[in-house]
C-alpha cells in the first residue's frame, strides 16, 4: 500500500493544487489543524522531500516532510528534535509532529530567516568578503557545538542498535530493494542498472559506465563505479558500522535543512526537519551528508543542473575502454573556505578523539569515501536522458567526476580528496591501501 505522503509527493510533480487539497486533508486529518491557503513550495531542494506554507488560527505555518521509497514498511523513530535539543544542539523545534511511517511530516512557526543554502548559494554567485566571514565564522560555531555534543555521547552500540538507526535509509538502504535485501536494488537499480547514460557528446549503456576505468582531469583513478557501489554495499551494512560506536546526531544537516539567524555581532545557524535524527547514530556517518552537500558539491550542478553548460567545459571521450571526464569547474573560495573549516574544527579533532578512545576503525578513510561517494549518486539519478531526471549530460558528468573523487583515490598523484584525508588523519596512523 502506498504511503499518503508518497502519493502527495508524486501528484505535486503533475498537479500542485490537487497535492495541495490532499496535503490539507492529512494535516487536518492527522492534528486537526484547519488549514487555509496552503501552498507547496516547489524549491531546488526539494529532491526528496516537500515543503510549504499555510495559515491557521494558530498563526502563519512552515511545514516539511521527508519520503522515501517503501518507507510505509519501515520501522524506527523519526523527527526526534527533542532529542537534539536536549544533547545541546541549535535545533528548531515544531509544534506538531507525525513520526508515522508514510505520514511523517513536522509542522513549524514560519520564519522569515534564511536557509543556509539560500545564503550560501547567493554568495558563490556574487562574493562579498564580509558576508563570507560571517557565514564561515557561524559554519566553525556550528562545527563546535557539533564535535560537543559527539564527544560528549559517544559510546560503544551494537550492530541491532546501528541497524535501527534511519540514518541508514540514506546510504545502505538506498543500495538493496526493500524488503527482500536484493541487491543491486533500491535507487541505485532503479537510477541506473540497464539505463543509458549520456554524457557530453557520448552516450554510454550503464554496464559500460560501470566497469570503465575513469580518468578525471587527466588523473586516473583506482576504483570502477561498479567496484565502488560494491564495496559500499559490504562495508555500509547497517550492522557493520557499529564498530566505531554511536553519537546523538542530526544526521542529514545538508543547508537546507539549516536557518541563517542573522545577528548583531555574529550570526547563528539552527537545524530543522531531524528525519533522521537519533541517538545511537554510527559516529562516522553522521556528518557525512553535510560534508558532501555543503561543500564537495557545488549547489548549481547538484540543485541547478541547467546552468552547468552555460558556465563550465564539459567533455566526456571513451578511449581505449577508459571513461575521460574533464572538466574546467572548481569549487571557488566558499566551499574552499567550509572545507577548511570542517576539517579543521570537525573531522580532524573528532577522529583523533575517536582513535584516543579506541573506536577508529582501521579502514575509518574508506567508511567515510564510500559514504561520501553514495551522497551524489542516490540522492537523485545522476543520469541525463528521457526519464532520467533534471540532469543535463553536463551536469551529470559534473556529478560523476565529484562522486569519483570522493569515493576513489588517485593511482599516482593527489587530488583535493586526498590533500583533506591527509589533513583530518590522526597523527601517526597510516595511509589505507
Amino acid at each position: 500500500m502506498t504511503s499518503r505522503t508518497a502519493q502527495i509527493r508524486a501528484t505535486a510533480r503533475t498537479d500542485r493544487r490537487a497535492a495541495e487539497d490532499m496535503l490539507a486533508r492529512l494535516i487536518h486529518d492527522l492534528f486537526g489543524i484547519a488549514v487555509r491557503d496552503l501552498a507547496i513550495n516547489l524549491d531546488r531542494y526539494s529532491l526528496n522531500s516537500l515543503n510549504g506554507f499555510f495559515e491557521s488560527d494558530e498563526g502563519p505555518c512552515f511545514f516539511k516532510f521527508h519520503q522515501e521509497e517503501g518507507e510505509e514498511a519501515m520501522r524506527g523513530e523519526y523527527y526526534r528534535a527533542d532529542l537534539l535539543a536536549e544533547a545541546g544542539l541549535p535545533v528548531d523545534r515544531p509544534i506538531r509532529v507525525s513520526s508515522l511511517p508514510g505520514e511523517q511530516i513536522l509542522i513549524y512557526r514560519r520564519r522569515s530567516d534564511p536557509r543556509f543554502s539560500d545564503l550560501l548559494r547567493g554568495l558563490d554567485l556574487a562574493p562579498v568578503a564580509a558576508a563570507m566571514a560571517r557565514a564561515l565564522e557561524a559554519e566553525g560555531v556550528l562545527n563546535d557545538r557539533l564535535l560537543a555534543v559527539a564527544q560528549e555521547s559517544l559510546h560503544p552500540i551494537t550492530p541491532a542498535q546501528s541497524q535501527a538507526e534511519p540514518i541508514h535509509r540514506l546510504f545502505h538502504e538506498r543500495l538493496v530493494e526493500p524488503g527482500s535485501r536484493a541487491y543491486p536494488g533500491g535507487r541505485l537499480s532503479g537510477f541506473y542498472v540497464g539505463k543509458p547514460f549520456e554524457l557530453p557528446g557520448l552516450t554510454l549503456p550503464w554496464e559500460v559506465l560501470a566497469h570503465a576505468p575513469l580518468v578525471i582531469d587527466g588523473m586516473a583513478y583506482d576504483r570502477t563505479l561498479a567496484q565502488l557501489f560494491g564495496a559500499a554495499h559490504a562495508r555500509l551494512a547497517p550492522e557493520r558500522l557499529a564498530d566505531a560506536g554511536g553519537i546523538t546526531a542530526h544526521g542529514d544537516a545538508h543547508n537546507a535543512n539549516v536557518w541563517y539567524e542573522r545577528g548583531a555581532e555574529a550570526d547563528r545557524l539552527v537545524f530543522f526537519d531531524p528525519a533522521f535524527a537519533g541517538s545511537h547514530v554510527p559516529s562516522l556517518l553522521a556528518e557525512v551528508k553535510s560534508t558532501f552537500h555543503n561543500i564537495l558539491a557545488h549547489p548549481l550542478w547538484l540543485y541547478d543542473p541547467e546552468e552547468v553548460a552555460p558556465r563550465w567545459q564539459v567533455t566526456a571521450r571513451l578511449q581505449e575502454g577508459a571513461l575521460h571526464l574533464d572538466s574546467d569547474w572548481q569549487p571557488g573560495a566558499l566551499r574552499e573556505g567550509l572545507l577548511e573549516v570542517k576539517a579543521r574544527r570537525f573531522w580532524r579533532p573528532w577522529l583523533a578523539h575517536l582513535a584516543a578512545e579506541g573506536l577508529l576503525p582501521p579502514d575509518w578513510e574508506e567508511v567515510v569515501r564510500l559514504a561520501l561517494f553514495l551522497c551524489p549518486t542516490l540522492v537523485m539519478s545522476l543520469r541525463s536522458g528521457p526519464g532520467a531526471g533534471p540532469h543535463t549530460p553536463a551536469s551529470s558528468a559534473l556529478g560523476l567526476m565529484a562522486a569519483v573523487r570522493a569515493g576513489a583515490r588517485p593511482v599516482t598523484g593527489e587530488d583535493r580528496l586526498v590533500r583533506f584525508f591527509d589533513a583530518v588523519r590522526p597523527r601517526g596512523l597510516p595511509v589505507q591501501d
